[in-house]
């Protein structure tokens, strides 16, 4: 058992301080002279009524001053800890303050307190406390248990001391165990985390203490994630970028809301709470909390993350064009998706380079080398040519483009013929019925009921000629500008500069997979996929017998053939005209302007 009260810094404290002390008290007669200590074991405790100090200091002072005056004691001095648990000896300012007169002014005889418990809950503390009085010829009294210099008073004395630090490690014991079941249950065990409140949640005559999303913050821990996951940030940026934004802490009592530190992003942006789950004793929890971020978004975090630490940067902020987009062709092998991230390093000399490397290899699961920079972009650069459309596909596909508009137009030219027929026969019918409801023919309420069916026709009709206005010119001008992209890939590549490259890549890849320098596979989105697909299908019905190395090797998803095993693949362009709801783009027709698509230019 080790004593709380055995502190390595013990000799500052036999610096003379005396607090308090009221000058008259020096005529006081000696061997009369007590000090009062009282002490609640937490801060919450002097919060507890309108009473600054609380119910139970009050209470306690009431009890030690009446022992005082039934023994004839004049009260000096008293020491109050408000919310300082009683295993912490040394943290406790006052207790070490009334020592420190102890053993230096020797102006005092007796301390009373209002029980054994309020001064200690160890027995090893409580017998060097003891000592160390004793040693100084003073005496401990409790106001409320019968502890003196006798024998029966030192028994006493032993067994409630033994008995409160049982009953300090029973309550520790009980706490633990009921914490560790909150835990196992998914609740959230202190303080929430920045972007989560403690709250009540009062149901059923019950009080559960739960978190609740915090409506301030909380959106502003969203863009924490979502900016850093850029890789455009420092921690520093960011949590200026959060300040200027209106991202504070929430204020304390001792602490007003203010910025938040760097070292609170850096722990907030590992913690997977913020996913949904938390952490007890080392072991993984499911939480009961709501969950702020998606999974996909923190994984992206923790590459960036990673990504600086393995660098070893300064700034820890490196900008490539390729950043995102490029994965572990080697672990795709394995059917394994892990991203490439960058590294930098310095030379003796000081020159820095940049790779890609595998993040399995952070934790041997991937045996794929660095790639140096310049070989990784000189592969993408060679690849784009492996998804070029030749020029007789899409000759092909815009004239089945050119075929199908057509065929539509004319269908809907007729229909709106028809539909512009019945609207001037509502009309005519209209007329004559206000006809015959100015001569009185006819009962004013079977007009009215007539008119208001005619009504009802009419927008029907209106409607649907609406309709026919709408043709298929959004997800034509969309796929022409798919063309227009891959009629020469690899040329249009290497117009472009960086960040134009990166914003190619993101339009047409998923995913590129890289093993050594070269290229090994791709997932293309759509309409790219879509298309790629239809041409592979073309281009294996052109091929002789048996041969299908027409095909670019290393493209899978340009392998997959459709069902069909007739030239009319270009059937699938009807789809691809017909709706594009697999295609997130195509709500952006203005991709293409009126005059066509234009190779992408500096000045873009």
């Amino acid at each position: 058992m080790t004593s709380a009260y055995i502190d390595p810094n013990a000799e500052s404290l036999e610096e003379p301080l005396i607090l308090g002390v009221d000058p008259n008290t020096l005529d006081t007669a000696r061997g009369l002279r007590a000090v009062i200590y009282l002490r609640v074991s937490s801060a919450g405790q002097v919060k507890t009524d309108y009473d600054p100090e609380g119910i139970s200091i009050p209470a306690q002072r009431v009890a030690c001053r009446r022992k005082a005056d039934q023994l004839g004691l004049t009260v000096v001095d008293e020491y109050i800890e408000p919310g300082k648990s009683a295993t912490e000896m040394t943290k406790r300012v006052a207790f070490q303050e009334m020592l420190t007169r102890v053993r230096n002014s020797r102006d005092v005889d007796y301390i009373i307190v209002y029980k054994l418990s309020r001064m200690a809950r160890n027995r090893l503390d409580d017998a060097i406390v003891m000592a160390d009085l004793r040693k100084r010829g003073i005496t401990l009294i409790s106001a409320t248990e019968s502890i003196d210099d006798s024998p029966v008073g030192q028994l006493m004395h032993g067994i409630l001391a033994t008995f409160n630090e049982y009953q300090s490690r029973e309550s520790g014991a009980d706490i633990a165990y009921k914490m560790g079941q909150k835990a196992k249950n998914g609740g959230t065990l202190g303080r929430a985390p920045l972007g989560y409140l403690n709250v009540f949640d009062r149901s059923e005559g019950r009080e559960i203490r739960t978190v609740a999303v915090d409506p301030e913050r909380a959106p502003f821990v969203q863009v924490a994630f979502e900016l850093y996951a850029t890789g455009e940030y420092t921690l520093a940026d960011l949590a200026s970028e959060l300040y200027d934004r209106g991202l504070r802490t929430r204020a304390t009592v001792r602490y007003p809301a203010k910025e938040v530190s760097v070292s609170k992003l850096s722990d907030m942006l590992r913690d997977r709470y913020y996913i949904g789950y938390i952490t007890y004793k080392g072991e993984e929890i499911k939480g009961r909390h709501q969950s702020l971020i998606e999974e996909s978004l923190f994984e992206r975090v923790q590459d960036v993350i990673e990504a600086r630490a393995v660098a070893g940067e300064r700034r820890r902020v490196h900008h490539h064009y390729l950043k995102g987009s490029l994965f572990c062709g080697r672990c795709k092998q394995k059917s394994v998706m892990q991203r490439m991230i960058l590294q930098r390093t310095v030379n003796r000399r000081g020159s820095e380079y940049f790779y890609f490397f595998c993040r399995n290899r952070q934790e041997d699961a991937c045996d794929a080398p660095h790639i140096n920079i310049v070989h990784v972009e000189d592969a993408i650069e060679r690849h784009y040519a492996t998804i070029r459309f030749s020029p007789g596909f899409i000759s092909d596909v815009r004239a089945h483009i050119a075929e199908t508009i057509g065929d539509q137009e004319a269908s809907a030219r007729l229909l709106h013929q028809q539909l512009t027929t019945e609207l001037e026969g509502l009309d005519g019918r209209e007329a004559n019925l206000i006809d015959l409801a100015a001569d009185g023919t006819l009962p004013q309420t079977k007009i009215k009921a007539k008119l208001r069916d005619i009504e009802r026709q009419r927008l029907h009709l209106t409607g649907r000629l609406k309709e026919t206005k709408a043709d298929l010119s959004d997800a034509a001008r969309l796929i022409e500008a798919c063309l227009a992209l891959l009629e020469d890939a690899e040329a249009l590549y290497r117009r472009c500069d960086h960040e134009q490259r990166r914003l190619l890549n993101q339009a047409i890849f998923h995913a590129l997979y890289i093993d050594e320098d070269q290229v090994t596979d791709h997932d293309l989105k759509e309409p790219f996929g879509r298309l790629q697909a239809v041409q592979s299908a073309q281009e294996a019905l052109q091929a002789p017998e048996g041969r299908l190395d027409r095909i670019q090797p290393g493209n899978a998803n340009r392998a997959r053939l459709p069902e069909e095993t007739d030239p009319v693949a270009l059937d699938t362009i009807e789809v691809l005209l017909g709706g594009l709801d697999w295609a997130p783009c195509s709500s952006k027709p203005s991709m293409v302007g009126d005059t066509g698509f234009e190779p992408v230019t500096s000045s873009v």
